[in-house]
Order: structure tokens, then sequence, then C-alpha cells
């Protein structure tokens, strides 16, 4: 699983959202989750992001929660959060296995995705960690000024400015350089090569084909039998 290449992968987190749209029983949506921690396990992964999934887990317990106080059946609730879950563990397998040079490459050669597009969404996910990093770090920063964010909601407000500021300007600092960056090495250009080839293989298109069917099987099923 974890030597699939981009589109392999690409396909299977849309066919999996796919899916977990369709299904309606908690049964089903557990299997799917079940069937993506597999995938997690298989791929060596499941133990590396643990602390993602239990984020998940609490996020998706909350949206339960917010499901029922708005009148929703245990049933409906336990379909929302179930669904949300479904939806989301692919992605961790997805961006933990595939490299965002490879990402970027799969979208602009296989789905012919505009290259400034594609890069616009892989240099967002790739600074999401630095983003939570620099949060963190300026955070311990101003704490050790003696900075405490402390009191009701308005004061954590306000004193968190403090934090807010510092990384904003940071941010740009970083946004400035990365452009300047990508103006030296002619970024925009009209030719564009890449490293390494990402094209599928004989196991790809297999997964691929397997994807496709129960995908269209699944549709079919909930067309016909309402299932």
């Amino acid at each position: 699983m974890r030597n699939l290449v981009p589109l392999t992968k690409i396909l299977l987190t849309l066919g999996t959202a796919v899916w977990a749209i369709i299904f309606r029983e908690p049964f089903s949506l557990a299997l799917l989750c079940v069937l993506e921690l597999i995938i997690l396990l298989v791929s060596n992964e499941l133990f590396k992001n643990v602390k993602a999934l239990m984020m998940l887990c609490v996020f998706a317990f909350f949206l339960g929660l917010i499901e029922y106080i708005g009148g929703g059946t245990e049933k409906e609730c336990a379909v929302a959060a179930l669904r949300m879950l479904g939806m989301t563990i692919i992605f961790i397998y997805l961006l933990a296995t595939v490299r965002l040079q490879d990402l970027t490459a799969a979208m602009v050669q296989q789905l012919k995705v505009p290259y400034e597009y594609a890069f616009m969404f892989t240099a967002g996910l790739r600074f999401v960690p630095d983003f939570m990093e620099e949060n963190k770090a300026v955070a311990e920063a101003q704490s050790c000024r003696g900075l405490a964010i402390e009191g009701n909601f308005i004061k954590q407000v306000k004193r968190y400015m403090s934090v807010v500021r510092p990384l904003m300007l940071r941010s740009l600092g970083r946004s400035e350089t990365m452009a300047l960056s990508l103006e030296l090495r002619g970024f925009g250009s009209s030719t564009r090569t890449f490293m390494e080839s990402v094209s599928p293989k004989g196991i790809d298109y297999i997964f691929m084909l397997l994807i496709i069917l129960f995908t269209v099987a699944v549709i079919y099923a909930r067309v016909l039998y309402g299932a």
C-alpha cells in the first residue's frame, strides 16, 4: 500500500469519501473506518499518527453531540460521527505516504491540473506543520516573558493577540522569502519537468480498477435498492 503511486492514493481517497457519503448505516461506516485503519497499519503509519487519530475521534464525538443536541436520533449521531471519520482518516494515509512534490507531479501530469494551482495546494499543506510549530514557539517565548493566557474568554482573546502579531509577522517574512525563491527559480515558466516518474504501474491499475468497480457497485446498490 505504501508503494502505490500518488494517483492511486488520490483515487482511493476520493473513492473512500464517496463511500462514506453513500453509506448510511453505522455498521457499514464502522467497517469503512476499520478498513482505513488497516490501510494505515499495513502502511506502517497507524502508530505514528495516533495523536492525529485521537483528535479526529474527539472532533467526531463533538459532531455527534451537536447532532444529538439539534434533535437527532442516536443512529443519526453515530452516522454523522462515523461518516466524518470515514472521510478524514484516509487523508492521513495520503499525506503520510506521499511526498508533496510527488503529489504535485501527479496532479499536473495525470490529473492535468495547472501547475500553479497544484503548487498552491501542496504549498498550503507544506506550511501547516510549520505554522503549528511557529505558533508553539511564539507561545512559549511569550510565556517566558510572563504572558499568562488565563481568565475569561474575552481576556484570553486579548492576551492571545500578543501571540498572533509576531506569528503573522513571521509568516509574512516566510511568504516573502518563498516568493523571492520561486522567482529566482523561474516559477511560471512554460516548460516544467519533474525529477521522478509517478506514472502508474501494473499493481496501481489493479487497485484503481477495484476502487472504480466497488464505487460503481455501491452507487448502483444505493440507487436501485436504497441500501
